[in-house]
Order: structure tokens, then C-alpha cells, then sequence
């Protein structure tokens, strides 16, 4: 019984990430309107324009209790301090991610988390850049460079020279960004 939770809980950042495709596809298909190229993802969630806003929020926040989860396995299972101290950094973005399930699109504090939440994210992959380069392994450190140096630069170049399309594209990307981070930590935890 044991093995099968701690496996559902090595997993569950796998689980999470699936997840978020699967209840951004329901909430897509059951609003004709929206458009990855006009509008945010968060749109979805507006209770003033989206129907059932909720498939959308409810998303978020099972995705981010699951995300609170995988960064509680991290810390379980490493014994570095960097690796510790960036799964507190991920429990955090976590929460911000279900605080945009709680403060959709159209509420006062939605555009500080949802913000933050990214941010978060960036600022728990900065300890494991560092992990990285002492550790010495390519593997990890070129995965760490792409997620804390390269990802942002690159999307800041799009913004300059052409301009992200729309808002949902660049959190699409972003969520590519953060499921790539993600498979990187359980790589790395689980010691492959």
C-alpha cells in the first residue's frame, strides 16, 4: 500500500501537469468564443463572459494542490539544501496557482497571482540553477540554464521583436516552460 502512494506521489507532478490539459480542453470546448490568439487563459475562469467559469478555476486549484504535493515529495526525498529550499519556493507558486482558481479573470487580485505564480516558479528554479552548476552534471545543468536563463530570455526577445501574439500564448508557453522544470526535478530526485 505504501509503494503505491509514495509512486502516486512521485508521479502526481505528472498527474498535475496532464491534468491542466485536460480541464483547459473541457473549459476551451465549452466556450466557442475564446481564441488562444485574442485572448488569456484566464478568460476562461471569467464568471462575467465564460460559461462554466468554473471547469476552468476548479482546474487550477486541483492542478495546484497537486503541484503543493509533488514539492512536498521533493523535500522528502533530497537530502540538498538547495533542492529543500527550492520545493518551499515550488509549495508557493503552488498556492498562488490555486489563488487564480479563487480570484479569477475580472477580480482585483487576479493579475498579482497570476503573475506571481510564474515568477514563483522562476524564483524556485534560481536554488536548483545553482544545485546544478555544483553538482557538475550536464544533464541537469544544461536542463537548469533552460528553465532559469534561457526560457525567460527567450520570451523576452519574442516580446521585443514581435510582440506574443496574445496572453494565452505566452502562458502556454510558460506552462510548457514549468512542465519542462517539472520533469527536470523528478529526473533529478529521483536520482536517473
Amino acid at each position: 500500500m505504501y509503494g503505491k502512494l509514495k509512486a502516486l506521489w512521485r508521479y502526481s507532478w505528472l498527474l498535475g501537469f496532464t491534468l491542466f490539459w485536460i480541464f483547459l480542453a473541457a473549459s476551451v470546448s465549452r466556450n466557442p468564443w475564446f481564441s488562444f490568439w485574442r485572448h488569456a487563459l484566464s478568460d476562461l475562469g471569467d464568471a462575467r463572459r465564460a460559461t462554466d467559469p468554473w471547469i476552468y478555476n476548479t482546474g487550477l486549484i486541483a492542478v495546484a494542490t497537486l503541484l503543493c504535493i509533488y514539492s512536498l515529495y521533493i523535500a522528502y526525498e533530497s537530502k540538498r539544501k538547495l533542492v529543500v529550499f527550492s520545493s518551499a519556493l515550488l509549495f508557493t507558486a503552488g498556492v498562488f496557482l490555486a489563488l487564480i482558481g479563487v480570484f479569477p479573470s475580472g477580480t482585483k487580485p487576479h493579475g498579482f497571482v497570476s503573475t506571481w505564480f510564474f515568477v514563483q516558479v522562476w524564483f524556485s528554479s534560481i536554488p536548483l540553477l545553482i544545485d546544478s552548476i555544483a553538482s557538475r552534471k550536464p544533464f541537469y545543468i544544461a536542463s537548469m540554464v533552460t528553465v532559469s536563463i534561457i526560457a525567460p530570455i527567450a520570451a523576452y526577445i519574442v516580446e521585443i521583436v514581435v510582440g506574443w501574439p496574445s496572453v494565452a500564448i505566452l502562458e502556454i508557453y510558460g506552462v510548457i516552460i514549468v512542465g519542462f522544470y517539472l520533469a527536470t526535478l523528478a529526473y533529478i530526485v529521483n536520482g536517473k
